[in-house]
């Protein structure tokens, strides 16, 4: 049979007070962090993924670390490429004070909820997560309706985004992250109505500074460390062009 017509669990008063009751919680119990919205500049349609998206807003809003004692994941890990930060998190959003703050920006995928691939900035933590999943029905229709967003976020990993948010902290990551020799052109005093005008050969290719090295930007490159290795083992002189050991 139905449920019983004189017990209203879902009027749109009670919604109301509810979501209230949640947004003051937020704002009591919360954290400021900042949301960044990812911007898609030439998204690859067949991989799902645009390689050169960037970040140019930054929102602060309150947001709620679900999990009181901290992070959550595997934390700190040792690997053979060094020690990989694996700290997850899930952060809860009133989805009203969403759509006031965030929603009306033009670089949303999606308008009406966050985004998988956005970023949250935790300033108190000095943390950056990437949100790879949104689930807008935790907890499941209490009053009949769904307040807030749970995003579940892990550590933001570089991979040579442009990021100009106006948040020191977080732009200053392309600058000492980013391996793109093309960040190291050389500029002339002369610009162009187009933009920035580089100098370039004759072949029309781009001349790189002398700051540019892989060893020096990224500490954890081994590059040099091999070639000097190699060349105690290979030998490619002209007497022994295929670099056998004699």
């Amino acid at each position: 049979m139905p449920t019983n017509v004189y017990f209203n669990t879902g009027s749109t008063a009670e919604q109301r007070l509810y979501e209230n009751l949640i947004i003051e919680q937020l704002s009591v119990f919360g954290q400021d962090v900042y949301y960044l919205p990812r911007k898609l500049v030439n998204k690859d349609t067949l991989f799902g993924e645009d390689a050169s998206s960037s970040f140019n807003d930054a929102y602060i809003i309150e947001m709620y670390l679900d999990n009181i004692e901290g992070y959550e994941g595997q934390k700190e890990m040792m690997t053979r490429f060094g020690i990989d930060m694996q700290d997850e998190a899930t952060w809860v959003v009133s989805k009203r004070r969403f759509e006031q703050l965030i929603s009306l920006d033009a670089n949303l995928i999606v308008s009406t909820r966050p985004n998988e691939g956005d970023l949250i900035y935790f300033p108190d933590g000095k943390k950056l997560f990437e949100i790879s999943f949104v689930d807008h029905d935790d907890p499941f229709y209490q009053l009949q309706n769904l307040p807030v967003f749970k995003m579940r976020c892990r550590t933001f990993e570089y991979s040579h985004e442009d990021m100009a948010t106006g948040l020191d902290a977080v732009d200053a990551i392309e600058t000492s992250e980013s391996l793109d020799a093309l960040a190291y052109q050389i500029i002339l005093e002369s610009g162009t109505d187009s933009g920035t005008n580089y100098l370039i050969t004759e072949d029309g290719d781009w001349i790189v500074s002398e700051a540019y090295s892989v060893s020096t930007l990224d500490v954890s490159s081994d590059t040099d460390f091999f070639e000097t290795q190699g060349d105690s083992i290979l030998d490619f002189s002209e007497m022994n062009p295929f670099g056998e050991v004699t």
